[in-house]
């Protein structure tokens, strides 16, 4: 017998439902036994399956979250001063630009919304930093990103919390 997928391929395999002739790359195992591709009707989880509708509630969630959260972070915590506190202020930017997409998309999961959620937290720090350059006029908004060691271990923690809230 002959794959039908596969023409070049022999085989004694076959669909538990409709005979088919499948190889091992072709079949699937269900419960009920090893099918083909279309007898194993293969859906994607609806956790997966985002709308656009739910992705542009998630982009904007995104971006009112990321610049709320980066207008907080420059006028109350200006500069972050010591290493566990830029690791807690990162985790606190991640999990709310995170929360913020995850709960906009209706709780789906997913890449699309994963990069979501980290361009919250890169646009609070963008915002972050525009404060902190307009509040010192005579520092070049250069000068604060590129002495910022404590700022990117904060973007890098805020980074992995919001992905990890919806992964």
């Amino acid at each position: 017998m002959q794959c039908a997928q596969h023409p070049s391929t022999e085989t004694e395999l076959a669909c538990g439902k409709c005979e088919t002739p499948i190889c091992p790359k072709c079949l699937v195992y269900t419960p009920v036994g090893t099918r083909c591709r279309s007898c194993a009707n293969l859906r994607r989880l609806p956790i997966y399956n985002i709308s656009a509708g739910q992705m542009v509630r998630g982009a904007g969630a995104a971006l009112v979250a990321g610049t709320a959260l980066g207008a907080l972070w420059g006028a109350l915590l200006p500069f972050t001063l010591s290493f566990f506190f830029g690791l807690a202020v990162g985790f606190g930017v991640g999990y709310c630009g995170g929360e913020a997409v995850s709960i906009a998309a209706n709780r789906k999961i997913g890449l699309p919304l994963q990069v979501l959620a980290g361009a919250a937290v890169v646009i609070a720090y963008v915002v972050r930093s525009a404060i902190l350059a307009s509040e010192f006029r005579n520092v070049a908004l250069i000068d604060i990103v590129t002495d910022d060691v404590l700022g990117y271990i904060s973007v890098a923690v805020g980074l992995f919390v919001a992905v990890g809230r919806v992964r």
